[in-house]
């Protein structure tokens, strides 16, 4: 059996070079780039300049990525929406649309669940099912612009998954995301999160993009890590901060940690401390984010006067810091939620 070629995965390049195999021109690699990447065509019927016998006969060698919306969730607390998708082998995936005033931010999904283990999290309770493609990624926001008719500006590779544990997918990804010919966002618009993949960390300083590396810390002793996140055992935070610093000496991107504040686990005084002591001596930026409880677990938020507290200290000590606007909090929005629950439900299983 013939395996289809996955055409919205292939650069304008790869993509000119495919159909010269078959007999056609450049441009006609140009037009199908445009439909798939700049009008965000869902088939390539829709690919009107393209003749119905060209197009009859892409369909017999090329496989074209479409998510297919399955369930829409819309805060009642500010204009949130998260995005439960269907992808053609049956998995889901999660996205969520945030409005800012800076403009629209979508948060993707990198992989269908997630082995990193974190305690905090959601996505990574059933394990990992498999990596996105690069046409996943994509097409998680190309489906968002589409339904809510507005431009993305922003997009963070924060949902689920381990972006650094699909690095060739996600590399790919970022280069046609902003490829001139296609959606061309910013390099700088663009985040990508770890929890802390030592030797893809420094891989990817390698490739001098300009992207923000966030690092999931959430914890500033080896001892207390571990137990949040198993992938503390791996590599310790002095290895963690060793790659933070070459990733901003080689491409003069300052770092963002993301705190997740754990009531009376790691939002105590001597937790800010320890902080601002691994953040002094790097360019970094601190993201406090109060943590999203999640039923299968029994981690509770910190309390606002402790998140406050927390913040301060670290102001007080020059370290650059925010907290996290909590958004969608009413629509499951913490990471994994609403593919769990859409899970448990299909499987007959009670909430």
């Amino acid at each position: 059996m013939n395996v289809k070629i996955d055409i919205k995965s292939l650069t304008l390049e790869e993509l000119t070079a495919v159909l010269k195999e078959k007999g056609e021109k450049a441009f006609r690699a140009k037009q199908m780039y445009e439909w798939m990447h700049v009008k965000l065509a869902r088939n390539l019927d829709e690919m009107t300049n393209l003749s119905k016998d060209f197009r009859s006969e892409c369909k017999e060698w090329c496989e074209y990525t479409a998510l297919t919306p399955v369930r829409v969730q819309e805060s009642k607390i500010d204009s949130t929406k998260k995005f439960l998708f269907g992808l053609a082998d049956g998995n889901v995936v999660e996205s969520v649309w945030m409005k800012y005033q800076h403009g629209n931010s979508v948060c993707i999904s990198s992989q269908v669940g997630c082995r990193m283990g974190c305690s905090f999290c959601a996505s990574t309770l059933d394990g990992l099912e498999r990596n996105l493609t690069p046409a996943e990624m994509l097409d998680q926001i190309y489906a968002i612009t589409r339904l809510t008719g507005e431009r993305v500006s922003n997009v963070v590779v924060m949902g689920t998954g381990e972006p650094l544990d699909n690095y060739e997918n996600v590399l790919r990804f970022l280069k046609l995301l902003t490829d001139e010919n296609g959606l061309h966002i910013s390099q700088r618009n663009i985040t990508v999160s770890t929890c802390g993949l030592v030797p893809k960390m420094k891989e990817l300083a390698g490739e001098k993009l300009q992207i923000t590396l966030a690092l999931s810390l959430h914890a500033t002793t080896d001892e207390k890590r571990r137990r949040l996140m198993p992938i503390a055992k791996r590599y310790s935070i002095e290895e963690l901060m060793e790659a933070c610093a070459y990733y901003f000496e080689q491409t003069g991107r300052r770092i963002t940690f993301e705190y997740s504040l754990v009531g009376g686990v790691n939002d105590r005084d001597e937790d800010a401390r320890e902080l601002i002591e691994l953040a002094r001596p790097l360019c970094c930026h601190v993201n406090l984010i109060p943590v999203n409880p999640i039923k299968e677990r029994d981690y509770v938020q910190s309390d606002k006067e402790s998140i406050q507290r927390f913040k301060n200290k670290l102001e007080k000590n020059k370290i650059n810091v925010t907290i996290r606007r909590e958004m969608g909090r009413d629509i499951d929005g913490a990471c994994g939620q609403l593919r769990r629950r859409h899970m448990t439900a299909s499987e007959g299983y009670a909430e």
